[in-house]
């Protein structure tokens, strides 16, 4: 049986590298870092575009330099499009729910109900993870 793989949502990077996550949600994504994490180009984007203070933005920095990043291929670009004429979903969402479902991966995100209407992929809240 091959084990499920996952792609990291922005707001669940940020959660984790802020330890602000319950101990199921950290164990869990502790697991998933001592691998390869995948995110989106997106993510990549959101997550330091944002304005914070140095020692965060290093370990940031420092976590996309470890993950795989999937850029925008045509591939991912045409499901995206396909998304959001179906759901009417932000850009930034379409993109990342996109590459989950070309990836064949399980979204991991804070942000469950702008992704619950997407019937082409699977979602896991890591605030809501029981052992």
């Amino acid at each position: 049986m091959e084990q499920q793989q996952y792609l990291i949502d922005t707001n669940a990077v940020v959660d984790y590298i802020g330890n602000k996550l319950p101990a199921e949600g950290m164990e869990f994504m502790n697991k998933l870092i001592d691998n390869i994490p995948f995110v989106s180009v997106v993510t990549k984007i959101e997550v330091l575009g944002f304005t914070i203070i140095s020692k965060h933005y290093t370990l940031l920095k420092e976590f996309m330099s470890d993950a795989n990043i999937f850029s925008l291929s045509n591939h991912i670009v045409d499901v995206c499009i396909e998304l959001r004429k179906n759901y009417k979903i932000k850009l930034p969402d379409a993109i990342i729910a996109a590459t989950a479902k070309v990836q064949n991966l399980t979204l991991i995100t804070r942000n469950t109900k702008d992704f619950k209407r997407i019937v082409e992929i699977e979602t896991l809240d890591p605030w809501y993870i029981s052992s």
